[in-house]
């Protein structure tokens, strides 16, 4: 009608959707950022920075990899999801979205191909650990990781103690000079809740002892049979042959 304006109100974006994501990606990127320094930090201070082949001097995992690309991972996502929030653009959300999809994804992926191919990935699992037991005196974090792993789960080696054959310090061989020789890390030892103090050469000798206590037995087992071979069966029981 003449005289009349006609006003249309543009759709907004909802405030609380919006602060929320950016909250939560913001805290996201902080400790991602955080993450990525206490990795970049521990490979400054033990000389990687300086040396980048030092990567791959070592047999075993390094654990500040994990700090590393896990902080790096939370830091993209952190700015993709909070700078795309607060400025309201379209593409760091669709990207910040397709990677967090691309991630479960992958991981639903892992689990399926774990559970078909189970064999083969205890196999390589097995692997991957012995490769890391004999990396165990060659890197102080790798070797924090193993003692917390084996602490945590209460375990030893990837089947057992004498998987530690497989490390230079305590493998049985005679030329063997170390003083962990026959021995596993204390982190293998069940601790006895009453000690204030951790007893950390619990591990020395165990599998020397194991091997000695095998002798005896198989030992005692041959006399036992010989003992029995002097016997023979007659109608009214056994008689010693002398």
């Amino acid at each position: 009608m003449p005289g009349k304006h006609q006003h249309f109100q543009e759709p907004e974006v909802g405030c609380c959707g919006k602060y929320f994501l950016f909250g939560f990606n913001i805290v996201f990127w902080v400790l991602g950022a955080l993450f990525l320094a206490i990795g970049l930090w521990a490979w400054g201070e033990k000389g990687v920075l300086s040396n980048i082949s030092a990567l791959t001097d070592l047999g075993g995992l390094d654990p500040v990899w994990l700090f590393v690309v896990v902080g790096g991972i939370m830091s993209l996502l952190g700015f993709a999801g909070c700078i795309g929030a607060l400025r309201e653009n379209t593409f760091l959300l669709k990207f910040f979205s397709v990677f967090l999809g691309l991630i479960f994804f992958l991981e639903l992926a892992t689990g399926i191909l774990a559970f078909v191919f189970k064999d083969w990935i205890r196999d390589q699992l097995n692997f991957f650990i012995n490769n890391n037991v004999k990396a165990y005196r060659d890197d102080i974090d790798l070797q924090n990781l193993i003692d917390f792993a084996q602490e945590y789960w209460s375990c030893c080696g990837a089947r057992g103690p004498n998987d530690w054959n497989l490390n230079i310090y305590f493998n049985c061989t005679d030329l063997n000079p170390s003083r962990e020789r026959c021995g596993v890390p204390f982190s293998c030892c069940v601790r006895d809740p009453a000690e204030d103090v951790l007893n950390t050469q619990c591990g020395y000798d165990v599998r020397l002892k194991l091997i000695f206590g095998i002798c005896l037995a198989q030992n005692l087992v041959s006399d036992i049979k010989a003992v029995k071979a002097n016997w023979i069966k007659h109608d009214d029981g056994y008689k010693l042959l002398r």
